[in-house]
């Protein structure tokens, strides 16, 4: 019997309790209904190998701690969330897509060479002997007027004897012919007034340098018999250089004779020297498929050294405005090109994009983002493994196959046109029925027709229409005025 009535307390004072605190005990209705504010956690899995699931949280087989994988809001299998706290462990950062002037910068590289204008080779138009060699090495700096060699040839002391002859005859004719043999063979008028008022052949000739500069090639040494048709030497002036760099046959349309050009050298950090393009040679390698570009470098200071290794950035032509990403954002595939696209709240999707030109650390998107999209510049990669992305894009693919073609038709104004690359930049109103906001984008044109009289800044009609790469192309252009 007592033990019954101490139950009996035991049970009346646990209700109690639940009342006191406000708990309701199991089985029990007290007319609410609780709202699950947290996204269903589906099941748990490894960081490095999506494969690895468990229902509950834990370790993987590497140590880690299993991360959550949430179900989506909505029906999109496209469309992949991660907690916060793995979007802060991945790095993920982002950036707005742009829109604006895209400058179309090279960046190559290249190596000094000598500036041929200044090249000089150095011949002799007769047969002869190197007697004596003052020129000993390829370097060596020359002045003008300096000895270069001394030259023993039977045909220029015959022609100096001639000449002496015909001073002793006294014969004008004769003497104005001799005068003249010796000036064919390369004797200089002031060896000539020596022999004439010395009266002595001398049995070596001096050859001297006609301009200031260094010595770029030595063919010959002491002794060596020599022809007209021997390279001696070559001297070249440092004063100016060249640069020359290859270009991929892409680029071929950016670069113009006098645009600015930039050189870096490794010996120099830090310090940008500036030149211009001077010419760019017509045709293009057939091995490498690259264009060759010479550009002039002033160089009276001597840091240019034939045959250094230069980094070169050359300024070319500037587009006209266009939405540009940087080139880490995207990922490129075998077939679609796409961007990582960060939605809010976690969640993640991938856009198919058409890329046009890159510049730089920029990346020209014709179709498949606007300004109003927010691009994963860091971590996407990551991304890709963690949340199984690749799946959800073969998903994604096969959607879009089995769905008819959409077009839907909106008000735009024109802010750009590209006749040669058939694409337009328009900033359209909102398009309900694909849920996009009123933004800046660029499109690919069905038709270059369509483009024919437009002018930026013009109010239109366009019909976009959705294709089944996921790309979005205008097949129609009418002006309001029209309507």
């Amino acid at each position: 019997m007592k033990n019954s009535v101490v139950m009996v307390l035991v049970l009346l004072t646990g209700v109690g309790i639940g009342v006191l605190f406000g708990r309701v005990p199991p089985g029990s209705d007290d007319g609410t209904t609780a709202v699950r504010t947290e996204p269903r956690i589906l099941y748990w899995k490894a960081p490095m190998d999506p494969n690895y699931r468990r229902d509950k949280p834990g370790k993987s087989p590497m140590g880690m701690d299993l991360v959550p994988v949430y179900a989506s809001d909505g029906d999109d299998e496209s469309v992949v969330t991660i907690s916060p706290q793995m979007i802060n462990n991945l790095g993920v950062r982002t950036e707005q897509a742009q829109y604006g002037i895209l400058s179309r910068r090279i960046d190559t590289v290249g190596y000094v060479s000598y500036d041929e204008d200044t090249l000089q080779h150095i011949h002799t138009r007769v047969d002869g002997w190197i007697e004596r060699l003052h020129i000993t090495a390829t370097g060596d700096p020359v002045s003008q007027g300096q000895p270069l060699f001394e030259l023993y040839s039977p045909t220029l002391v015959n022609a100096e004897e001639e000449y002496l002859t015909a001073l002793r005859s006294g014969n004008s004719t004769l003497l104005g012919a001799s005068r003249k043999r010796l000036v064919a063979l390369g004797v200089s008028s002031g060896e000539i007034d020596r022999l004439k008022s010395s009266r002595e052949v001398k049995q070596r000739l001096t050859v001297t340098a006609r301009n200031d500069g260094v010595v770029a090639n030595l063919g010959v040494r002491e002794g060596q018999f020599i022809t007209p048709a021997t390279d001696i030497m070559s001297i070249a002036n440092l004063d100016r250089v060249w640069v020359l760099a290859e270009i991929f046959e892409r680029q071929a349309d950016w670069i113009q004779p006098g645009q600015r050009a930039e050189v870096k050298l490794d010996y120099l950090p830090g310090k940008r020297l500036q030149g211009t393009v001077d010419y760019i040679y017509p045709e293009l390698d057939r091995k490498t498929r690259t264009l060759k570009v010479r550009m002039r470098f002033d160089n009276e200071s001597g840091v240019f050294r034939p045959n250094m290794f230069a980094r070169v950035t050359i300024h070319g032509t500037e587009t006209a405005p266009v939405v540009h990403v940087p080139r880490e954002s995207l990922i490129r595939g075998g077939i679609v090109d796409r961007v990582v696209l960060a939605l809010g709240d976690g969640k993640f999707r991938a856009q198919a994009v058409q890329i046009g030109i890159e510049s730089g650390n920029r990346v020209e998107i014709l179709s498949g983002i606007g300004t109003t999209d927010l691009v994963v510049t860091s971590g996407q990669f990551l991304i890709d493994s963690e949340s199984n992305l690749e799946s959800a894009l073969a998903r994604m693919d096969a959607r879009v196959a089995e769905k008819p073609t959409m077009s839907v038709q909106v008000a735009a104004t024109v802010l750009g046109i590209d006749r040669v690359k058939q694409k337009i930049t328009l900033h359209h109103e909102p398009i309900s029925e694909w849920s996009w906001p009123a933004m800046t984008m660029g499109f690919a044109v069905e038709n270059e027709h369509l483009l024919m009289g437009l002018e930026e800044g013009q109010s239109i009609d366009v019909t976009i229409e959705e294709r089944d790469s996921g790309l979005y192309v205008i097949t129609s252009i009418a002006a309001e005025a029209d309507q």
